[in-house]
C-alpha cells in the first residue's frame, strides 16, 4: 500500500502582528497604569510647600515592559520611610508604597483592558 503525505505550511505573519499589537497595548496600559498609581499617591503625599508632590513623575520602558512612578527630591526616600513623622490630615509616610499595593488589581485591569483594545 502506498503512503499519502500532506504538508501544511503555517504563516506566522498573523501571530507576529498579534504579538506586536499585544506589546503595543501593554505599553499603552503601562502608561495609563502608572498615571493611575500617581493619581492615587499624590493626594496622600506629605505636603508642606508642594515641592515633593511637584517632583512626581511616571516613566515607561517599552523594551522591558516596566513602568515606574517616582518622587525626586533629596528627602523623598526619607519622607517615605519615616513612619514616626507627623503629617497633615490625609497625608502619610509610605505615600507611594501603600497606594501601589492598594492599586494592584486596578493596575492589572488597566493593562489588560489596553491589550484587549489593541487586539480587537
Amino acid at each position: 500500500m502506498g503512503r499519502v503525505r500532506v504538508t501544511t505550511t503555517v504563516s506566522t505573519a498573523g501571530a507576529t502582528l498579534a504579538r506586536r499589537r499585544e506589546r503595543s497595548g501593554a505599553v499603552r496600559g503601562l502608561h495609563a497604569a502608572t498615571e493611575y498609581v500617581l493619581g492615587q499617591a499624590q493626594p496622600v503625599t506629605p505636603l508642606q510647600e508642594g515641592v515633593l508632590v511637584a517632583s512626581a513623575a511616571t516613566d515607561v520602558d517599552p523594551s522591558a515592559l516596566e513602568g515606574s512612578v517616582s518622587f525626586d527630591t533629596v528627602y523623598a526616600a526619607r519622607q517615605h520611610q519615616e513612619v514616626t513623622w507627623r503629617h497633615d490630615p490625609g497625608r502619610q509616610a509610605k505615600y507611594l508604597e501603600q497606594p501601589h499595593q492598594q492599586s494592584r488589581t486596578t493596575v492589572r485591569d488597566i493593562i489588560a483592558a489596553a491589550v484587549r483594545r489593541e487586539l480587537r
